[in-house]
């Protein structure tokens, strides 16, 4: 549907529809593990945004009867980019 959708309260990296399912799905990328992992960066403050800005997506879109779900991509990455691990978080408020 989109991607990279950027409103005042908030970006949403991917926005993906499937039957009546709406995901808003956030990507975070490390290289490494030293200051964390990528899911990590996605606390209290980073859900309510993603929470505002895909209420104002579908108030925008008029898209009603959806089941919603908030979700992460986590991709850790070697120094050398290569890929060394992908997660998946599925529906991060509930």
């Amino acid at each position: 549907m989109d991607k990279n959708y950027r409103t005042r309260f908030g970006e949403i990296d991917i926005i993906v529809q499937k039957d009546q399912q709406i995901r808003f799905v956030e990507v975070k990328t490390r290289i490494g593990t030293d200051k964390g992992m990528p899911y990590e960066a996605v606390n209290f403050y980073k859900i309510k945004h993603m929470q505002r800005a895909s209420q104002y997506y579908l108030l925008q879109k008029k898209l009603k009867n959806y089941k919603l779900s908030l979700d992460v991509i986590s991709v850790v990455l070697k120094q050398d980019l290569i890929v060394e691990k992908i997660d998946f978080y599925e529906n991060i408020t509930s």
